[in-house]
């Protein structure tokens, strides 16, 4: 469910929503969602100063039950 709810929000913020991944790994630290945009897109999905990120890990974090990380991957 976290899953679903990190891709659907994210492809509503980017500008090309063909391009978004995001794929889950759980390790000892809890599980941990890895989110991949185009690189246009990274910005945004940042956001000033962070703020998006962060967002979008406060709102992962409260509709989760477990303990969710997510990292925004940047790939050159």
């Amino acid at each position: 469910m976290t899953l679903d709810a990190l891709e659907y929000l994210v492809r509503s913020i980017v500008r090309n929503p063909d391009d978004v991944t995001v794929t889950e790994r759980s390790g000892r630290r809890g599980v941990t969602l890895n989110v991949v945009v185009h690189p246009d897109d990274l910005p945004r999905v940042i956001g000033r100063r962070g703020r998006t990120a962060q967002a979008l890990r406060t709102v992962i974090d409260a509709i989760s039950r477990d303990d969710v990380r997510v990292n925004i991957v940047d790939v050159d």
